[in-house]
């Protein structure tokens, strides 16, 4: 069987440049690498260092990288849009997928897997007549998604990330039997505490006697990484209990004049004596910040999907702190997790699940266990031999 995968059009396959997205496909790949599955080409936007990935030598799956950075795409682009106008998604990604439907409607595949935007379908539609597979991250696609009956109709096949964002779909249709959730997983081995390597803390700031909640991710409104801030100001008369923030830092490239990051300064100069901004940090070395960690604090104040940060901290053996929104409840069980409503006590809440579990330790451990048990669940091959598994049922 011959399959096509569209990705986002933002960033490559392999992720050479990160993304949740892209280091799930990537899974996915290299189980049908290993197992000899199917005949796989992916299209992907180009980055130079993907000629250094081992990936891309699999005799089963095959690249094909799309220049929209390029100073010609850059020109064509501008035509493109000048010509076309405003169209589903931004011009740019528009001019990727066309670019890419160039290469596709000559092959004759089975089947064409659309990662993250189903709206595509318009123009796959028009191109090729053959199968067609969401997999959706994200809530895309619902009874508010313009031309949502279109979209959904377009697919044999919706692969979704959560029974959360299944729902979502069946607001277009309720007797939808298009929907199949397909959860994420990850590489346990990789995210273990005993393949991970032992960090200094001194050399990041922190001492022995610390008590360090983690949380990483996104530094932006939806992740709650604002609220965390508040809820370390109220414990204030715990000076042991520490912040440490792995993601991209708000001292890097951002809008001076956003008032979401001026807020963040500020709110952090009242703990910034117990509060440890990383920045990026490749993803390999992520299990090992990961281990310096007492807790994993994910708490997202919106309708996350299914975010991935979960499985790592579980997988590490992280009692979590997060909250009862989106895919999040699906990942967690309250043996490993203290699950929060965001309303409006949502930050003395987060201060008194931190307090609750720096006060006792029997807690931490009871749930650091439940969360080694419950990441078993999460592993990345259970995840793409299910994925395979849905195409394969179309």
């Amino acid at each position: 069987m011959k399959v096509a995968i569209l990705t986002s059009g933002i960033l490559p396959v392999p992720a050479v440049q990160g993304g949740a997205v892209e280091n799930l496909i990537d899974f996915y790949l290299a189980y049908n690498d290993k197992h000899n599955l199917y005949d796989i080409t992916v299209y992907s936007v180009w980055n130079p260092k993907v000629l250094y990935h081992p990936a891309t030598k699999s005799k089963k799956n095959h690249y094909i990288y799309i220049n929209t950075n390029s100073l010609v795409a850059k020109i064509r682009k501008k035509i493109h849009h000048l010509l076309k106008g405003d169209e589903y998604y931004h011009y740019s990604i528009e001019y990727f997928v066309d670019q890419a439907l160039k290469h596709i409607r000559k092959q004759g595949y089975d089947i064409l897997v659309i990662e993250n935007r189903p709206a595509y379908a318009f123009k796959v539609r028009k191109a090729i007549n053959t199968k067609i597979v969401y997999h959706l991250h994200n809530s895309k696609l619902d009874n508010h998604t313009l031309y949502a009956k279109e979209i959904y109709e377009f697919a044999n096949r919706i692969i979704t990330v959560s029974n959360f964002i299944s729902n979502c779909v069946k607001t277009i249709d309720p007797n939808d039997t298009k929907c199949v959730t397909v959860y994420n997983g990850i590489d346990l081995n990789s995210f273990s505490a005993q393949s991970s390597t032992i960090i200094d803390r001194n050399k990041i700031g922190f001492t022995t006697e610390d008590f360090i909640v983690l949380f990483s991710g996104r530094i932006n409104k939806e992740k709650g990484i604002l609220e965390l801030i508040e809820a370390f100001s109220i414990l204030k008369q715990y000076p042991r209990i520490k912040l440490l923030i792995i993601g991209s830092s708000f001292y890097g490239k951002t809008n001076k004049d956003d008032t979401f990051i001026t807020a963040l300064k500020e709110k952090s100069q009242t703990i910034n004596n117990r509060i440890v901004f990383t920045g990026f940090i490749a993803y390999s070395d992520m299990p090992n910040y990961l281990k310096l960690a007492n807790v994993a604090a994910i708490p997202s104040v919106w309708d996350d999907p299914f975010p991935t940060t979960v499985l790592e901290a579980q997988a590490m053996g992280l009692p979590i702190i997060t909250t009862r929104r989106g895919g999040i409840p699906e990942e967690v069980s309250h043996e490993n997790a203290i699950l929060l409503e965001t309303d409006e006590h949502f930050i003395d809440k987060l201060a008194d699940a931190i307090l609750d579990l720096y006060q006792h330790p029997e807690k931490r451990k009871a749930m650091s266990q439940a969360s080694l048990e419950r990441s078993k669940l999460f592993d990345k091959d259970r995840y793409a031999k299910e994925f395979f598994d849905a195409i394969e049922t179309i």
